[in-house]
């Protein structure tokens, strides 16, 4: 699901139910400790976090990927920043699903051939679309988590907000492929038919994983602390699907 970090004042985004200045009731105003003694409150999180840490590790292997197809030394420098941002947040989860007991290769097993599926699914052609990718398709899974970030205890609250964190690849995806379209307006409609699949390969692929991990689909559609109910995991996507279409305006492509 989550792969690329974009932020909830980046270009073309939206705020979604993860604000932190909102109120926070029953678990969300809790802390781990009172929060885990749930066990299946607790397995909810090693899977979210088991997640969150296999799309960091993954993040960081594309991004090194990606280096190869920039143009010039600076933008190749510029990815090796954000991968070395990106490896530091799954030092984090690692460390935190440590820390609660859980073993890290176990939590994020469950995962990997979803993402890895996800990934051979939508691997970029060229330089642009690896942008286009990472800003758009997987700041869906970002949205997403912050969504049920809103849920959590307050701990692992601020451990998933922290490590959503943008690593400046939202606007440098936009300068990038903002010119690349100034200078050859047909490559827009090209890279608009990719964020199109990106949306719904996306958005399908974190359907599928919730669905297969009974943990986490109990906290979305409630009967784990504060789950979001059938209308509210409505309300969610439609938030989700808003956010994408601001964040296309952004790239200067059409939805």
């Amino acid at each position: 699901m989550r792969c690329m970090t974009t932020p909830d004042n980046a270009p073309g985004t939206a705020d979604t139910a993860a604000d932190t200045s909102a109120e926070h009731t029953g678990v969300s105003a809790q802390d781990w400790a009172q929060a885990s003694v749930d066990p299946q409150y607790r397995a909810a999180v090693v899977d979210l976090l088991g997640a969150l840490a296999y799309g960091e590790l993954a993040a960081f292997e594309r991004l090194a990927e990606d280096a190869k197809l920039a143009p010039t030394l600076a933008d190749k420098a510029e990815l090796a920043k954000m991968a070395s941002a990106e490896f530091h947040h799954f030092e984090q989860l690692r460390d935190r699903l440590a820390a609660i007991g859980a073993e890290p290769t176990e939590a994020m097993e469950p995962f990997v051939a979803a993402l890895d599926g996800f990934h051979r699914q939508t691997a970029p052609s060229d330089w642009l679309e690896g942008l286009v990718k990472a800003y758009v398709g997987d700041s869906i899974a970002s949205d997403f988590y912050r969504e049920v970030a809103a849920r959590l205890d307050s701990d692992t609250r601020a451990l998933v907000l922290a490590v959503l964190d943008d690593t400046g690849h939202a606007s440098f995806a936009v300068e990038k492929v903002r010119a690349a379209i100034d200078a050859d307006p047909r490559v827009g409609g090209r890279l608009a038919l990719w964020a199109r699949r990106l949306m719904g390969e996306a958005l399908s692929q974190s359907q599928r994983v919730v669905a297969d991990r009974d943990a986490l689909s109990t906290m979305l559609v409630g009967g784990v602390a504060d789950g979001f109910d059938l209308a509210e995991v409505g309300r969610m996507f439609s938030r989700i699907t808003e956010a994408h279409t601001k964040r296309m305006a952004a790239l200067g492509l059409a939805a």
